[in-house]
């Protein structure tokens, strides 16, 4: 029968040629009667979490952790942030009263003041202040980085320090006529808003009494804040009349509340009771959903707006590289600010990495050291730590993040981390697991806690390194 069924030839799938072809039982055939060895799941986004493990941990009995300090003399000022657009900067009255200089200006007054101000934008190597040359102009840096510099006595060039954005210079020239004292240059390209003195003048004559409030800010500035002098006396003989002294405390101590993280898993009980073997599903579920969560407490260790180590490293402990990536002086630098038994370096791995090519490329690779079984560089003899939690910003082209210094524990009044130990198990203190039972929808709710905090004991315990830049190497070709 012409085109019926027996004239049709079967032809198997063509995968499974070859194994026709063989003279014993197949592979893919054998593993439908085998069982397959499997991995708990895997998540990339698990790190060491070395910050964790590193600080020591202070326990907080009902939440809160207040730092009693010795009492400071002298006000402390927040940098000044100055938003620049299309490369150009506006000071607002409000935005300058802001500076010590001009804290004491009425509204109003500051108002007019500020719209003195004009904006200059400065290439790298221009020198914006001359050492010797006559002052007439107050700055104000919006954005970028500049060098202060001055001649020695033997006349080798002196660098006194780094200018960045919230600093101000040339406050001298607004009160009297002498000349500078040091150099500043740009050593990237920089926005500066400027005052000349002939407009603070106008507002002088108008208002004596800011002459007056300049004079005592200025003379603030030459004097850092500092802790209460306590009175001794030495080196006498006999029985003179001992000096008399106490120890004053700050009235205004910084209280840590313990910050939480949370989230509620939800499995379902279909999926928790029939596909529980060989892993349970409810376990793998919340095992990963703790390592995130401890992933976030990491975070918010760094950057928390409250607590955050990144936000917590007050303004004379923050410093910014002198070329862009991060050299051997700069970590030098660091270590000045925090010499007393500084414990680690933590920064960003590409941080880490561009720090390397700086010391290879100087000839002085750093050496490691060996923590809970891995190895790390070494700077001086401290270790540089990795976390993926510093953020790493900025163009494609010029990306640029910081690392921390610091000094860790009660005993030594540095850093420490904490939590509640009443709370959780011994191993993991302070993280809570409440199952809320059962929904309508046969739906387990498991509401998982964590509290945690981070405080800075002693404002010289943590340093910050800015503006490092990530992206110079040193091809040799």
């Amino acid at each position: 029968m012409a085109g019926g069924a027996s004239d049709r030839v079967f032809r198997y799938p063509a995968e499974m040629t070859e194994e026709l072809n063989t003279t014993s039982l197949g592979v893919r055939a054998a593993r439908n009667l085998a069982n397959t060895t499997k991995t708990p799941p895997q998540m990339a986004a698990i790190t060491p979490r070395w910050l964790l493990r590193l600080l020591p941990w202070a326990d907080v009995e009902a939440g809160t952790y207040r730092v009693n300090r010795v009492r400071v003399l002298g006000e402390q000022h927040e940098r000044l942030r100055i938003p620049v657009e299309s490369g150009r900067a506006l000071m607002s009255g409000e935005s300058l009263r802001q500076l010590p200089l001009f804290g004491e200006l009425s509204p109003g007054a500051a108002a007019r003041l500020a719209e003195s101000f004009t904006s200059l934008q400065v290439a790298v190597g221009e020198v914006v202040m001359a050492e010797g040359s006559e002052g007439d102009q107050f700055y104000v840096v919006a954005d970028g980085k500049l060098e202060v510099s001055r001649h020695a006595s033997t006349g080798a060039p002196l660098s006194l320090g780094m200018l960045r954005g919230g600093d101000y210079f040339g406050e001298i020239a607004l009160l009297r006529e002498q000349p500078r004292s040091a150099t500043v240059t740009a050593v990237a390209p920089s926005v500066l808003l400027v005052l000349p003195r002939r407009d603070f003048e106008r507002m002088v004559e108008a208002d004596p009494s800011v002459r007056e409030a300049l004079e005592r800010a200025v003379d603030e500035r030459l004097s850092e804040p500092s802790e209460q002098e306590i009175a001794l006396a030495s080196g006498h003989d006999g029985e003179p009349e001992l000096t008399a002294t106490f120890i004053d405390y700050d009235l205004h101590p910084r209280e840590y509340s313990l910050g939480v993280v949370q989230t509620v898993l939800r499995v379902h009980t279909r999926v928790a009771d029939l596909y529980s073997s060989p892993l349970d599903q409810t376990r793998e579920q919340l095992r990963l959903t703790i390592e995130a969560v401890r992933e976030r407490q990491e975070w918010e260790f760094l950057n928390n707006r409250e607590f955050g180590l990144l936000n917590s490293v007050s303004g004379a402990q923050r410093i910014t590289t002198r070329t862009g990536p991060p050299t051997p002086d700069d970590l030098d630098e660091m270590l000045s600010l925090v010499w007393k038994d500084p414990a680690f370096f933590l920064a960003h791995p590409k941080a880490i990495a561009a720090f390397g090519r700086e010391c290879t490329s100087r000839g002085v690779p750093p050496p490691t050291s060996t923590i809970m079984g891995t190895s790390f560089l070494t700077w001086r003899g401290v270790p540089l730590i990795p976390s993926d939690k510093i953020p790493v910003s900025g163009p494609e082209e010029n990306l640029s993040t910081s690392i921390l210094l610091m000094r860790v524990g009660e005993d030594r009044q540095g850093v420490v981390g904490l939590h509640q130990p009443t709370l959780g198990d011994a191993r993991t203190p302070s993280l809570v697991v409440r199952v809320n039972g059962v929904d309508q929808r046969g739906v387990i709710n498991i509401l998982v806690s964590l509290y945690s905090s981070v405080a800075v004991l002693s404002a010289d315990a943590l340093a910050v390194l800015e503006q490092v830049e990530v992206g110079h190497y040193h091809d040799r070709r």
